[in-house]
């Protein structure tokens, strides 16, 4: 299985958990504090804008996965993704679940980019 598979996996894997275990944990019960300025359409915004950032994550999966995807855009998709993943790693001070999966998905895709 080659370097950008991996990653690809890993973005999946990152998307997938996201979504569940975002809907899960913060999307749903913050949502269901019915705070006055995330009430009506703007719920439905910020549920949507989070599952729909799951889903960019897969389609980054699929470009970095492509076979005809030019070199330097895996690399910036995976510099991104890494960058995603130390700074979530700082700022939660290694708490949350996400920064070792966004960084190996982005060290990933830049060593087999």
């Amino acid at each position: 299985m080659s370097l950008l598979t991996l990653s690809a996996a890993a973005m999946i894997l990152t998307a997938i958990a996201h979504s569940l275990v975002g809907e899960k944990r913060l999307i749903g019960p913050l949502l269901a504090m019915r705070i006055d300025i995330l009430s009506g359409y703007r719920a439905n915004l910020v549920r949507f804008a989070w599952h729909f950032t799951s889903l960019l994550m897969i389609v980054t999966a699929l470009l970095v996965a492509w076979p005809d995807t030019p070199v330097p855009l895996i690399k910036i998709t995976g510099a991104i993704w890494l960058f995603a993943g130390v700074i979530d790693g700082f700022l939660t001070r290694g708490k949350h679940i996400g920064w070792p999966l966004l960084s190996a998905a982005g060290l990933l895709a830049l060593l087999g980019g």
